[in-house]
């Protein structure tokens, strides 16, 4: 897993590339709480995510509800097909585009 991150002007822009799931869970839990602190809004693409379980999932849902509780921006602006299967598996694909 591959997580870059582009700052500009309080918006990070941040691409995550390869597996979202348990092996690679603490170190993508850290980059998600670490760029929702440096920024006012986030917008996340998950184009390469080539595979995603639910521990993928209920860190997409933890970074959400802590945007929400900092007063920040948070939505996905790009899905791969491993990530849309599983947002429409639980019908959580519309809860992350907006803010």
């Amino acid at each position: 897993m591959t997580v870059s991150t582009e700052k500009i002007n309080g918006l990070c822009k941040m691409r995550v590339e390869g597996e979202m799931t348990i092996f690679n869970a603490a170190d993508l839990k850290k980059d998600l709480l670490d760029t929702l602190n440096e920024c006012s809004d986030v917008e996340m693409d998950l184009s390469q995510v080539n595979e995603m379980d639910t521990i993928g999932l209920q860190l997409l849902i933890l970074t959400k509800r802590e945007s929400a509780a900092l007063n920040k921006g948070f939505r996905i602006i790009s899905y791969s097909p491993a990530t849309m299967n599983v947002l429409e598996l639980f019908n959580l694909k519309e809860y992350f585009e907006g803010n």
